[in-house]
């Protein structure tokens, strides 16, 4: 396999480690949004969201939610974003799950928001309702 995660996994890449476990491993983002943005992984290899084993994306959250605890007390982080695409359409760039945890600070210049807002048409009511049955799991 010629995944560049996997390979920092096997400690065939340098990288910057701030956590690790038996099932997760976190480092330093070598493009930074921001200082300290860290991409926590799974060790065990899944291309994406769609892939991903449950009990391993709930050790990834708790990873995240570990750090992002850390980013507040040593970097000063007033915030953080969570940031994860899934496939080529979402911008995923290394097909080996990951998750962002970019420390935020007020007046920091980077706009997440306007990367996410819908621009364009609002739904009506009964589109929202339309779409909500298509995606309800209760």
């Amino acid at each position: 396999m010629d995944c560049i995660f996997c390979k920092i996994i096997n400690n065939e890449i340098l990288s910057f480690k701030v956590y690790e476990d038996a099932d997760v491993l976190a480092f330093l983002d070598v493009n930074p949004a921001a200082e300290g943005h860290t991409l926590v992984i799974p060790k065990k290899h899944f291309e994406n969201i769609f892939d991903i084993d449950s009990a391993y994306l709930e050790k990834v959250g708790a990873a995240a939610k570990k750090i992002a605890e850390k980013m507040k007390e040593s970097l000063g982080a007033q915030g953080v974003n969570l940031y994860h695409g899934s496939g080529r359409a979402a911008e995923q760039g290394v097909f080996h799950f990951h998750l962002h945890v970019v420390p935020r600070r007020t007046g920091d210049g980077i706009d997440f928001t306007a990367a996410i807002e819908r621009k364009g048409k609002k739904l009506s009511p009964d589109e929202m309702e339309s779409v909500r049955k298509k995606l309800s799991l209760v």
